[in-house]
This record gives structure tokens, sequence and C-alpha cells, in this order.
């Protein structure tokens, strides 16, 4: 069975979908966002300033900024909790068939993913940090910046595996069921992941040009995963990208306001660092893979039909 065919080892009736969804939003929109609606509460001291805070729901009302990624990031990890009981439990499927079509999870797939993008953005910054240093303000501070970097270590590769789990593994998985091919689910998922993230501060500040980049990513997660048969790689490059963008440079407008190595004072605006990843890098990464891993059959890979294999076998 490849990837997509995985969904077929439990039950594919759309509405275990729906129940599952909702089970999702539980835990991850009410479940997990109770720790941070207490904190909150407690910092500000009174319901009307809660209440004005909340508005904006990447305010962190004063909380110490690696307490507030900490519950930032509880709420998506309540998420993937619940994702992965709906899987066991509603759709009584192993949790291994969301996130590989392989007999076990590969997790050197996951850590050459990570390893390589990793590199590769350390890299840019770098470069970056040296053609725009006067807007940079040097921001170490030593047991703030360990706090950060255990708390990212830690706790960003549940909240990214969640994503992907449930956009390049769950929905695609599902989509793909229902459409009876490859290329609806890829971009469906994508668009979704995209327009999610519109809700970030960054887009308020940069405008939909951001969206490219959004957009873009969500694409070179699903063109891995649906090449790859996993998403092990996808797994491994999302952790990374997030893991780096918290420790080397923070700004006061972006989702992530960590203690990070440096702080970004220049004005919000969308350069070539915006759509470099999407047009340069992100073919370079998947041409990287398909010599690694001997991808072929690219137009079958991401255009072909998902037929169910039990129909297949009875034939």
């Amino acid at each position: 069975m490849n990837f997509i065919q995985q969904a077929y080892k439990g039950r594919t009736e759309w509405y275990w979908y729906l129940i599952t969804l909702f089970i999702i939003s539980i835990f991850w929109q009410f479940i997990g966002v109770i720790p941070l609606s207490v904190a909150a509460f407690l910092k500000v001291g009174s319901m009307d300033k809660f209440m004005e805070a909340a508005k904006d729901a990447f305010a962190t009302v004063g909380l110490n900024s690696n307490l507030y990624l900490f519950l930032v990031l509880l709420t998506l990890i309540m998420g993937l909790v619940g994702l992965l009981i709906g899987i066991k439990f509603i759709h009584n499927r192993l949790i291994k068939t969301v996130v590989t079509s392989r007999n076990k999870i590969d997790w050197k797939r996951v850590f050459y993913a990570f390893g390589l993008w990793f590199s590769i953005f350390v890299v840019i910054i770098t470069i970056g940090i040296f053609l725009d240093s006067e807007n940079l303000i040097w921001n170490f501070k030593p047991i703030p910046f360990l706090i950060l970097v255990l708390i990212s270590l830690l706790f960003i590769p549940l909240q990214t595996s969640f994503e992907e789990l449930l956009f390049r593994g769950y929905l695609m998985q599902g989509l793909g069921v229902l459409a009876k091919n490859r290329w609806i689910p890829l971009l469906v998922t994508s668009l979704i992941f995209g327009l999610l993230h519109g809700a970030n501060p960054e887009v308020q500040k940069l405008g939909l040009g951001i969206m490219v980049f959004y957009i873009g990513t969500g694409l070179l997660f699903g063109i891995t995963t649906l090449m790859d048969e996993g998403t092990e790689l996808a797994l491994g490059l999302h952790a990374a990208n997030n893991i780096v963008a918290a420790i080397f440079v923070t700004t006061d407008w972006t989702v992530f306001q960590t203690e990070a190595l440096y702080i970004d004072t220049s004005e919000p605006s969308l350069g070539w660092e915006t759509y470099l990843p999407v047009f340069v890098l992100y073919p370079i990464i998947l041409f990287i893979f398909s010599k690694k891993y001997g991808w072929k059959n690219w137009t079958e890979k991401l255009f072909g039909k998902i037929e169910n294999p039990t129909l297949i076998t009875e034939e």
C-alpha cells in the first residue's frame, strides 16, 4: 500500500473524519488554551483587561516570553493528542499509518531532513546578519536563551508534528480516499495550511504576499510526503524550520517573539529572503531528496489515482 492508501487500514467513512476533527478542535482550541488563558488572566489581574488582551491572539499580555512560547506550543500539542486519539479510537488505525507507509517509522529520514534544512537555514541567517548588521541587536542572555533552546528542542517538534500529521498525514489521506487521486489532496492541504497561517501577525505586517511562502512551504512538505510515501522528511524539515526561527532572530511583530540571539529592528517588508526559499531552496531540497532516496515516477506519485487496495485484491 502507498501512503494515502494507509487510510484504508481503518474506517474511511466521511463522518468519522468530522468526528475526529471535532475532537481535535476540542483538544486544540479549548482544552489546550486553558493554561494560556489562566496564566494571562492571572497576569493582567482583571476580566476587562483579559478580554481586551484576548482580542489579539498573539498578545503576550506581559508574560515571560519563554513561558508564553511554551503555553502557545501546548495548545498545539494538545491538538496532537486529539488527533492521535481520533486515529486510534475513531478510525481504529495504528498511529504509524498516518506517519508512514513503511513497516516502521524511519527516524534516519527525520534526522537527515532536520540536519539538512537546519544547516541551510543557519547559513542563510548568518549571511543575513552580515548583510544587515545595523538592524540587528545582539540579545544573548545565557539563562533565558538556554531555557528557550530547551523548550524549542523538546516541544517545537511536537507542535510541528501535529501540523504535519494533521495536514500531510490525516487530511491528505482522507482527501485522497475521497477524491481518488493525489493532486487534489496535495493542493487542498497546501492551501489550507497556508490560509491557517493567514492569522499570523506576519500577514498583517507584510501583506498577502507572504502567503506565497506559507502555501509554497505546504507544497514542499506535501510533495515530499507523496514522493517519499511518508511524512518523515516533512517532519524533519518543519521541526528544523521552526526551531531555527525561534532561537536565532526575533522581532516584535512575528508569531515567535522569543529570547533569540538577535532582535531584528528593521521595518517589516517583503524582500528576496521571503521568496528565496520557495523558488530556489525548495527545488534544491527536492532534488537532493530525489537523488538520495531514488525518487522516480513523479507524474504517478503526484497525480496518480488512488484505489481501494481491498477491492483490487478481490478483483
